[in-house]
């Protein structure tokens, strides 16, 4: 089993990173997404929810993800939590039953910010790209997906997006193995790290 950590900012074309390397790999893979484990905020009023940091790393209930991925890496499956932007809460009925599988993507923000989902990773990616088209695809995303308007979203990057960005997620880079400069678009990157990955593999399988 492989385990890949791809981090970067919001809007950085993470999910397409992911995409076209699952698309490029022969083996089975499983995406687990950071945002799944957000912490439950559903007690919140809705002025304290609008105020809540998501870009902080202690929104992130790292404990659960670090153990989910540590049952993955042993061969049992997990229940992965269902977390909702709209109503900021993770269900209490809901999951996502997740099966051990020869590689393994850990995508989110702040992954690189948990000294213990560091250790439990072989392959750190960091996708990197301009902050006006992390801008863009933030706005565009939490418009289309997550119900909000242009002011909610431009009003969050300027308070926790774009800082916790510099604080948290810019700095985590050097923890990275490997850094895919100009986001998703970058095909030559993806296509070396597909090929880096599948070598790793083959050195996992042959030991």
């Amino acid at each position: 089993m492989l385990v890949i950590g791809i981090a970067g900012g919001s809007g950085s074309g993470k999910t397409t990173v992911v995409r076209a390397i699952t698309e490029k790999l022969k083996e089975d893979v499983v995406v687990i997404p950071q945002d799944s484990y957000y912490k439950d905020c559903s007690d919140l009023s809705d002025e304290e929810k609008r105020n809540q940091n998501f870009d902080h790393p202690k929104a992130i209930d790292w404990e659960l993800l670090c153990q989910h991925l540590a049952d993955l890496k042993k061969g049992k499956s997990i229940k992965q939590p269902v977390y909702s932007y709209i109503s900021c809460s993770r269900s209490k009925t809901e999951f996502v039953e997740v099966n051990p599988a020869e590689v393994i993507i850990v995508e989110g923000i702040l992954l690189f910010n948990c000294e213990e989902l560091r250790k439990q990773l072989d392959i750190k990616i960091f996708v990197d790209a301009d902050a006006d088209d992390r801008l863009m695809r933030v706005m565009e995303r939490d418009i289309r997906e997550r119900g909000k308007d242009v002011l909610w979203v431009i009003e969050r990057y300027t308070r926790t997006v774009k800082p916790m960005y510099l604080q948290f997620i810019e700095p985590s880079k050097r923890y990275a193995d490997i850094i895919i400069p100009q986001g998703g678009e970058n095909k030559v990157a993806i296509d070396v790290i597909s090929a880096t990955i599948e070598k790793a593999i083959s050195k996992k399988k042959n030991k």
